[in-house]
């Protein structure tokens, strides 16, 4: 009969651990498959967890075995600002995933800042600020012109992720870290930004579609630049709070002019062309949003800014590809990414490379490179290839 040994643990730390992972006493039992009394003993300190169990709960909650044992609890992350709350919520809780992404979202930006002391010594700053009183479509060119993001390298831009990659890599070549989540349903959250001056981090959800992300991602780049972190889901229809809104309208905006600059799309010959902006065709939209690679609910805000169609038209519209999207968006996807692109995917090219470095400059083991990219070595080889296949900008580092 093998012997029981007792995981030597705080019960402090056990209770820490359940609820910065977000879980209720009943759901983390039902889940281990134990009563509920086993681990209400376990957290009050009248019996402890062997060390099986307490691998068990390691998993669930998504933290190494080793922070259980750690002398006192662990400062932990301060919850986001939220902006798709509704005013007066009681009782609200971030969901499991999400709470998790945002945990691994802080623990890649301390791991970048660690690995770039000790290759350069300091992190590039993040200088660039607006405020909440400027004009969104000035904003919106100001973006471009940080971003180097001109009509050329828009219409170049090709495939399914073209618009995506291309954006992505111009917010990274300015020192901001693009993440991307797994498991998070779009309802739950969109994206959402940490402001911080060295490294700001954007985290866009995976499950969105390509051309959703990007809009996203011009949306939490504004967030970042009026130094306004958050959770979003850009939708202005939730019942805000004042503030909340304003800067939910403005950062929608700016994302909108950043895609779509007024004076291109005035020029547009599709746009040339309509003399009656109250119908719009869906051939119509659809080629303006393929050629300004956005979608077409994009297209249908920047037509009502911009003076080109009414209110009514816009709200029909828009409420039908939005039923057409979320009918979409509840089928399952097909297919699986290898792990070399998932790896790249979720870290961002500009992370990968910052490890890959340490890593050939031996400030990091094969273990460490292992746990920050979340890949088994022997997909290494593909991840290095598609990394270095093309030049990757960050911060005026590299």
């Amino acid at each position: 009969m093998s012997r029981r040994i007792e995981a030597i643990v705080k019960s402090d730390l056990l209770i820490w651990a359940r609820e910065s992972a977000g879980f209720t006493k009943e759901d983390t039992a039902h889940r281990l498959g134990i009563k509920l009394q086993r681990l209400e003993d376990w957290e009050d300190g009248a019996s402890r967890p062997t060390i099986k169990q307490l691998r068990r709960l390691g998993q669930l909650y998504k933290r190494p075995i080793a922070v259980f044992y750690l002398d006192e609890k662990p400062t932990d992350f301060q919850p986001l600002r939220d902006f798709r709350r509704i005013p007066g919520g009681i009782g609200f809780q971030q969901p499991v995933q999400l709470n998790f992404e945002i945990r691994q979202a802080i623990y890649r930006r301390q791991v970048a800042l660690n690995l770039i002391e000790d290759l350069y010594g300091e992190s590039p700053g993040f200088e660039h600020e607006i405020s909440i009183t400027d004009d969104p479509e000035k904003v919106g060119n100001k973006i471009r012109s940080i971003l180097k993001v001109d009509a050329e390298k828009q219409k170049k831009a090709s495939g399914k992720y073209g618009a995506f990659n291309l954006w992505r890599a111009a917010i990274e070549s300015v020192g901001v870290l693009v993440f991307q989540s797994t498991g998070v349903d779009v309802t739950e959250m969109r994206g959402f930004s940490i402001n911080e001056f060295s490294l700001p981090v954007i985290l866009l959800n995976g499950a969105d579609t390509p051309n959703g992300r990007v809009f996203t991602l011009l949306h939490e780049f504004a967030h970042i630049m009026l130094k306004e972190g958050g959770i979003c889901d850009l939708n202005e229809d939730y019942d805000l709070p004042p503030e909340n809104r304003r800067i939910e309208v403005f950062c929608n905006h700016v994302a909108g002019a950043a895609l779509i600059p007024e004076r291109d799309l005035l020029n547009d010959d599709t746009v040339i062309r309509r003399s009656d902006v109250n119908d719009w065709s869906d051939d119509e939209l659809f080629a303006l949003a393929k050629r300004f690679k956005v979608s077409v609910e994009v297209v249908l805000r920047r037509l009502l800014i911009c003076g080109l169609t009414t209110k009514p038209f816009y709200k029909t519209k828009r409420n039908g590809f939005r039923k057409k999207y979320e009918m979409i968006g509840g089928q399952p996807k097909k297919g699986f990414a290898p792990p070399d692109t998932m790896a790249i995917s979720r870290a961002g090219r500009a992370f990968v490379k910052l490890v890959l470095d340490s890593y050939y400059q031996e400030k990091i083991t094969s273990s460490d490179l292992s746990d920050y990219l979340e890949i088994r070595l022997k997909h290494l080889p593909k991840v290095e290839d598609k990394i270095m296949s093309k030049p990757v900008r960050f911060g005026g580092l590299f």
